[in-house]
This record gives C-alpha cells, structure tokens and sequence, in this order.
C-alpha cells in the first residue's frame, strides 16, 4: 500500500457496546434515549465501609459467544473480557467476511486507562496470604493494559497496526483517532478501535474515594450522576467497553457495508497544568475541539451536536462548558450538547468509544440522547444540554469529547455519510 493516501476517507461501519445499559447496541441506545439509568448499588462486593457504595456495573454478562474457549476467560480480566466482548459484537456487526480480507490490513486500537485493576488486587493478596509461589503464571498477561487489543489480534488473526492507547479517560477516543489516522496514511484498511474498563471493584473505588472525586449520592444512585446540574457532587463510575469498526470508504464501499458515518477529524492536546484538574478556562479542551474541526474541515455552523466528556465533577463541567463557548461563540447557545455519563456513569477508558457509538447513532437515526437528571441549572453551565428528554433532531456533524487525568484531550469530529 502507497502511504500517502491523506485523502482517504474513513466510516464507520460497526459497532460494538458493553454497558450498565445494556450489552448489545440497540437495545443499550432503545435504553439511552428513554432516559434509563444503568447505575446502583453496588453488587460485586460489600461496599458498606466506603464512602461511595454506587456504581454503574455491567450486567447479565456472557463473554462466552466472543471467546475460543472457556479455558481463554479465566485467562483474562474482566476488562479484556468487555474489550474482546465488544469487538467481536463490532465485528459482527459490520459485516466483514474475514475470510475474504487480507488480515495484514486490519489492525486494533483498544486501550484501557487502567487495564487488568482486578487481576492486580487478586494476585497481591494471594501474594501476601500465601506467598510468591502461588501467584498466577498469567498474572502479567492479564493484568497489561494492551491484552484485549493483542487477544483480538489473535483471536481473530488480525495482522495489521496493533496496540494500546492509555490516557486515562481519554483512552478510547486516542485509539479512535490514531486509528483514522492509520488508514488515512494507507497502513490500513480497517481498524477495530475503542476501550474497556473494569474498575469496579474495592482498590478502584477506595482510589477514587481518596480523592473525593466520586458523587456521595447513596440514597438516590439513580439520581447521582448529574452532568452540569447545580446539584451535582461528583461522577459515578462505570464500567464496560466500546469498539468501533473504522473502514477506509473505497473498501467499504465495494463490500457494500452500511455507513453509520464519516469520522471527519481528531484532536489530540496536553493541558500541562494538574494531575486531575482541568486548564482554567478549559483552555486545553478548546485547541483540541479547534484541532478537531480544522482536521475535519469543518466549520463552526456544521456541528449539530456535541457529546460532551461532562463527567458531573463541580469543575470539570464548568471548564468544558467554558471551552465549548470559546470554541464556537454565539453559536454555542445553539448546539445540542449532552453527557450520557447521567444514564451509565463514567466508564473511564471506555467512554470515549461508547460515547462515539452514541453519536454515529444520533447521526444515524435523527436523534439526540438527553443528559439526564439535569433538574437545577447551574448558572455557570448555561449551554442546550438536551435536559432528560431526548430530541429528535437532523444531526448532520458532530463533535466528541474525552478528557483524561494527567490533562489528556482527544477529541473526534465525524459527519453524516454523504457519497
């Protein structure tokens, strides 16, 4: 393949979802824009003694239809066991017969902000009970932030471009970019990207405790994730994984796939100013918005809706609100945004690839999801934020937004697929 092929254009052509909502795509997206909410108590373990006990878990989940053989899920995490879950549900809904492909033009992207946190919990204590020699021979491979991408690779005898993207919550909308920009320079022709996470367990939400980042909202888990309400006391974790199939248009054309989209650009900045919170001003955000749409070719009146990272954290919200206004001035006002961080809770490095589904389906089927629980606005988050209802609406481009711990940003553009 030549390698300067700047011109290609890249769709999406599959989608795969793991959620609080729901596992398979339509029936998470049927959930998402009736204004159901994935998150309550806790269930995996006994979360009494912590001062957040809520959570938005994956439920009823079956990895087995995505795996060669039992055997293979005990040797994987629970993140890698969404990762591989939500790329074979990617796979299979794009349509690619691999047996027609040549395997060394498609690649994986799937990264994790945190990887295999379980595993790592598992083994230190087997470590300390029982000593070094019980400690599993698949704890390392387990517990790395690159295995879901590498055992889809395998799984799948996926030759092309392989490798993990981690940037805390930022993760999934990095391995979404880096794989448009490897097919638009030629070095393949279809990439299977996104990201998973598993951090629901005590270490995970202990951390995050500590750092009294989490909402306190026991009473009223249904109520807890507020994205830009005045209420609102912090995010909610979450947890899943995301894929999407990303073709080069020529290739998807001639196999006749459906188009969800075109993913138009990438913007990818460095606050360079805290560990967790963002630029005053969110002045990262915005040369990361700008670096999307000039990537894009897009300009400020084409953006119809904006998927926003609006974690429900007092300041991350207003700095994101900030940035948008920054970005696109009087035009702000006039954009539908909203987070559906309301309905799953923050998924950490999955949130950016399961937020970019929900935009290639609000492009898809005129429709913008609502930010719900949205009941006291904040003064200071004063945008169309779609309140707990959603709005069927043409939605013809759109920008996405992750922002991640340590001043990460990555933002996608896409539009709808005009030939």
């Amino acid at each position: 393949m030549a390698n300067n092929h700047y011109d290609r254009r890249v769709v999406v052509t599959g989608m795969g979802v793991v959620t609080p909502l729901a596992n398979d795509l339509d029936t998470f997206w049927k959930n998402l824009i009736a204004g159901q909410c994935g998150i309550g108590a806790i269930s995996a373990f006994d979360a009494s003694p912590f001062d957040t006990r809520i959570a938005g878990e994956v439920k009823n989940f079956d990895p087995t239809p995505a795996f060669p053989s039992p055997k293979e899920i005990r040797r994987t995490d629970r993140y890698s066991q969404f990762g591989i879950y939500a790329g074979w549900s990617a796979l299979k809904d794009s349509g690619l017969d691999l047996s027609k492909e040549n395997l060394d033009e498609i690649g994986v992207f799937l990264g994790s902000g945190i990887g295999g946190l379980s595993t790592t919990s598992d083994q230190l204590r087997i470590l300390d009970q029982r000593g070094p020699g019980r400690v599993s021979p698949f704890t390392i491979p387990m517990l790395i932030a690159n295995m879901a991408s590498g055992l889809i690779s395998m799984y799948f005898n996926l030759r092309g471009p392989n490798f993990a993207t981690c940037s805390a919550c930022a993760t999934a909308n990095h391995a979404i970019g880096e794989a448009w920009r490897t097919i638009k320079m030629g070095d393949a022709s279809v990439m299977l990207a996104g990201g998973s996470e598993a951090a629901v367990i005590p270490i995970g939400i202990a951390g995050f405790c500590a750092m009294r980042a989490m909402s306190t909202r026991n009473d009223d888990p249904q109520h807890a994730s507020r994205p830009f309400d005045k209420e609102r006391d912090g995010f909610v974790m979450g947890e899943g994984a995301g894929v999407l199939v990303l073709e080069e248009l020529e290739h998807a054309k001639k196999r006749g796939a459906q188009i969800y989209c075109e993913i138009t650009g990438y913007g990818n900045t460095a606050d360079a100013h805290h560990l967790t919170a963002p630029a005053p001003g969110g002045e990262g955000a915005v040369r990361c918005m700008k670096m999307a749409l000039k990537t894009g070719g897009l300009n400020l009146e084409d953006v119809s809706y904006i998927n926003a990272h609006g974690t429900s954290t007092p300041v991350g919200d207003v700095a994101e609100t900030q940035a948008i206004k920054t970005v696109f001035g009087e035009r702000a006002k006039k954009i539908a945004v909203s987070s559906t961080k309301g309905a799953t809770g923050h998924m950490l490095g999955a949130a950016g690839a399961v937020e970019m589904a929900v935009c290639a389906m609000a492009i898809k089927h005129g429709v913008v999801p609502p930010t719900i629980n949205l009941q006291t606005p904040d003064p200071e988050c004063d945008l169309d934020y779609v309140p707990n209802t959603a709005r069927q609406m043409p939605v013809n481009a759109i920008v996405n937004n992750s922002f991640g711990f340590g001043g990460h940003n990555s933002t996608i553009s896409a539009k709808k697929f005009v030939g």
